[in-house]
């Protein structure tokens, strides 16, 4: 099985309900269209320097993709087009970031799979303590080393590397499941037949039904 694969086919809204930790939705991609599954490199940066993420470009391992935390200053270029183009030639395959990034269009135009919580000019300072491979807080999901990080249009997730499998097979069943109401809900049936959902709580003016009747 190939994992990267299969977590970008399930996606981040499927796998969010299927045990994965949900990160906040202030985490958008940079560009539209990036796609992200890949393990995940925990860092942590003091507030406004990027130091940590200079040293985890430099150690990460190819095919893995950072995730960082940069504390109570979010407002910074902690990512750039020389951050991307440095981790392009390490082989790591994107970042998801609780700060800010610049250079987007440059980004985009090298297909590097970036999320963060914001674009952001001012640069940061590259001297200050932080931490890579330690757990870290990421826009309130726990990441921890051996942890996958998907991310596409609809946000990002964390898969906890200890619930894989189970999280992968979870997710297959709902896929699979949710494809079963699809041609249901195209020969005529609704959602609330499907999902056996209670009515009563539902106030519904007589005149509607009427209409829908007709």
């Amino acid at each position: 099985m190939d994992v990267s694969e299969t977590l970008r086919g399930l996606g981040s809204a499927t796998l969010g309900e299927c045990g994965a930790r949900i990160m906040r939705a202030r985490i958008r991609p940079v560009w539209t269209g990036a796609v992200l599954a890949a393990p995940a490199v925990p860092v942590t940066c003091t507030p406004g320097d990027n130091l940590a993420i200079h040293v985890a470009v430099a150690i990460a391992h190819p095919g893995q993709a950072l995730v960082v935390d940069v504390g109570t200053i979010p407002e910074r270029g902690y990512w750039g087009e020389v951050l991307t183009t440095a981790a392009q030639a390490r082989g790591l395959t994107g970042l998801v970031i609780d700060g800010g990034v610049r250079d987007t269009a440059a980004i985009e135009s090298l297909g590097f799979a970036v999320f963060s919580s914001m674009v952001a000019l001012p640069g940061a300072t590259k001297h200050s303590a932080g931490s890579v491979g330690v757990p870290a807080t990421v826009a309130e999901a726990l990441v921890e080393p051996g942890d996958w990080v998907v991310g596409d249009a609809d946000g990002v997730v964390i898969v906890p590397g200890h619930d894989l499998d189970e999280v992968i097979a979870a997710g297959r069943s709902r896929a699979d499941k949710e494809e079963g109401f699809f041609s249901k809900l195209r020969a005529g049936s609704t959602t609330v037949e499907l999902l056996s959902l209670d009515r009563a709580p539902v106030v519904i003016e007589k005149n509607v039904h009427q209409e829908q009747s007709r």
